[in-house]
């Protein structure tokens, strides 16, 4: 083929599509306007987004199953401390007979948690709410008649928002206070356990309240002789929550290292524990349960002593339980009380758990204790893992049985596990 006869059939075929696409295709127009973009689908009014940002603020972002949960928490939280005031003050005859003595006892409960002053304003406020609302009339300049209406609903209600304001700040301030006793709480507390020849050891603790009244602590004390230090492992409970039990637990802390610093006998480090309580337990009430032992790297013995703590649970390698109870009462109840020693030896593979009761009186939403036989399964099941493993698994267990039910007291768990 020469090469005219190819152009002109390169030309015949490009006749052939245009034809064919012609009808398909509109020519272009290059005086057509632009298309406008797509409308916007789906756009919310500025003034939406502006107040569920403001309802993300004022919630954090929790769900309203989640508020409900919160507000009932801090309901029945309320009520305990109305309730408890209730029974110390009502006579019991009160309170199974007469409905407005009752009542009265409860509102006497509630205002006795404010200053003067502030009863005035609570009592001033309810009174101006209940108080209807008036006015008055006269006659002006004029001859018309001019109408004064009293709203004294409005003035109550502000003089309820200003108690409100100051109870807020209050609370702040309090909050601020506890949230910097928290931080000092923590600090005196160990992080971690340090390194101790033949044992693993993990520990946790959860306070009730912003600060907590239990205590535990790993550190090296000078042997009684010769030889390498020895380890103190203590855990203790003060009786009572929140601040007043968190006081006393700092001076227990301080009294302890400071007698283990000497090279004393575990016996007579307790006495003098015991000694140190009885000055700052007033006459028994702030006493305080512990549970301190001192372990023997060279000879693996743990000599301890239980002074009225929750018998811990050694579980040895083959199996069997052991419940370490020797001991005597708890510190702060009597001066002049001695306190008997015991001694185990720790194989490999032994577990030795130490808790106080806020682990095994846990309760849930049918006031079931969570209860050593719980926290012996969950030992008997995870004896291969680590101590921060089980550790886990002890808090997991915990929280799947108590659920959403508050935390009523303390928890702190120590485990240890002889290698």
């Amino acid at each position: 083929m020469t090469p005219d006869s190819q152009l002109l059939q390169a030309d015949s075929k490009a006749s052939f599509y245009n034809g064919c696409f012609q009808g398909v295709m509109p020519p272009p127009n290059p005086q057509a306007a632009p298309s406008p973009p797509p409308p916007t689908i789906g756009r919310r009014p500025e003034i939406f987004v502006q107040l569920d940002r403001f309802w993300q603020r004022v919630t954090e972002g929790l769900e309203i199953s989640q508020l409900w949960k919160q507000f009932s928490a801090d309901a029945r939280a309320s009520y305990r401390l109305y309730h408890r005031d209730f029974k110390a003050r009502a006579s019991r005859e009160t309170r199974k007979r007469s409905f407005w003595q009752t009542a009265q006892e409860y509102a006497w409960a509630i205002l006795e948690k404010l200053t003067p002053a502030r009863r005035v304003l609570l009592l001033a406020g309810i009174v101006l709410l209940i108080i209807p609302s008036g006015g008055y009339s006269e006659l002006g300049k004029s001859g018309e008649v001019v109408v004064h209406e009293l709203d004294f609903h409005f003035w109550g209600g502000l003089v309820l928002f200003v108690l409100l304001m100051l109870e807020v700040a209050d609370r702040v301030v309090m909050k601020r206070d506890l949230e910097i006793a928290r931080d000092i709480q923590r600090w005196l507390l160990p992080a971690k356990p340090p390194e101790v020849r033949g044992l693993e050891i993990a520990f946790a603790a959860r306070p009730a309240n912003t600060v907590a009244g239990d205590f535990y602590d790993v550190f090296a004390r000078p042997a009684n002789g010769f030889g390498d230090p020895h380890f103190l492992l203590a855990v203790a409970d003060v009786a009572g929550k929140s601040i007043p039990a968190a006081l006393l637990m700092a001076t227990f802390q301080a009294s302890l290292r400071t007698l283990s610093e000497t090279s004393c006998s575990l016996a007579d480090l307790v006495t003098g524990m015991n000694h140190y309580a009885c000055t700052n337990s007033q006459s028994g009430l702030r006493f305080t349960t512990a549970f301190l032992a001192e372990f023997d790297p060279a000879s693996r013995a743990l000599t301890y002593i239980n002074a009225g703590h929750n018998a811990p649970i050694l579980r040895l390698s083959s199996g069997a339980i052991v419940r370490l109870s020797n001991g005597g009462l708890p510190l702060g109840m009597w001066a002049d009380k001695t306190y008997e020693s015991g001694t185990v030896t720790l194989q490999p593979g032994d577990w030795l758990v130490i808790f106080t009761d806020g682990v095994v009186e846990a309760e849930n939403g049918r006031t079931e204790e969570y209860g050593e036989q719980r926290l012996l399964n969950v030992l008997q099941a995870g004896t291969t893992a680590t101590p921060e493993e089980l550790l886990r698994r002890v808090m997991s267990d915990l929280d799947a049985f108590v659920g959403p039910t508050p935390q009523h007291d303390d928890v702190t768990c120590m485990l240890v596990k002889a290698a």
